[in-house]
């Protein structure tokens, strides 16, 4: 049977089947994937599994011209961003709605706040005020860890950095201390349900 990401793409796998590794092993063959088709692909496994329903959600654009070069086909030639999207992923894991934010820094030991947006920091506040589970999950490019934050620590740094003389970012230590380090396996690939099982479960 052939697996498609939400976006309609097909889903691939490389090399041998999960169930040949061992337990906890660490593969570095995605390296060079982005943050994004890891997190697609660890998603279709979670899906696949039956452990979570969680998507990326689609970003929201209004087509405004489409030209038909032939009768079959059809060129979108002009579209805009229709309004400003709130996070990258949402879904349920244990009857909890999940969402948060995915990010790549390529600085050491630091990731700007200009990344994300007032209304993304707002959203994830709404959702965790209503009970949900909102986090953010950023990898640092040049040591390929991945660290999951608490929305609401982002809050903070947020507030702070819109203060006068606020530090614009967030140094790796804050992650190191208060978020948490996520498993890199074959499949999943980034297993963030370990990690959220554990902080919030």
């Amino acid at each position: 049977m052939t697996l498609f990401y939400p976006n309609g793409q097909p889903y691939r796998e490389s090399g041998n089947r999960a169930e040949h590794m061992p337990p906890g092993s660490v593969v570095y063959g995605h390296r060079g994937m982005t943050l994004e088709e890891d997190l697609n692909a660890t998603n279709q496994y979670y899906r696949d599994a039956d452990r979570a329903i969680i998507y990326k959600k689609p970003t929201p654009v209004q087509i405004v011209h489409v030209d038909y070069p032939k009768r079959s086909a059809a060129k979108i030639t002009e579209a805009y961003f229709r309004k400003a999207s709130t996070t990258d992923y949402n879904g349920v894991y244990k009857g909890k709605y999940i969402d948060f934010e995915a990010k790549e820094t390529t600085h050491a030991n630091y990731i700007p706040l200009k990344n994300f947006h007032s209304h993304q920091v707002e959203h994830m506040e709404r959702i965790k005020r209503h009970g949900g589970i909102g986090f953010i999950i950023v990898r640092f490019t040049q040591t390929d860890e991945v660290y999951l934050l608490d929305a609401g620590n982002l809050a903070e740094s947020w507030n702070a950095s819109q203060r006068k003389g606020g530090r614009k970012s967030m140094p790796k230590t804050l992650f190191q201390k208060k978020g948490f380090l996520i498993p890199q396996n074959y499949l999943p690939r980034i297993d963030y349900l370990r990690v959220v099982n554990d902080v919030y479960f």
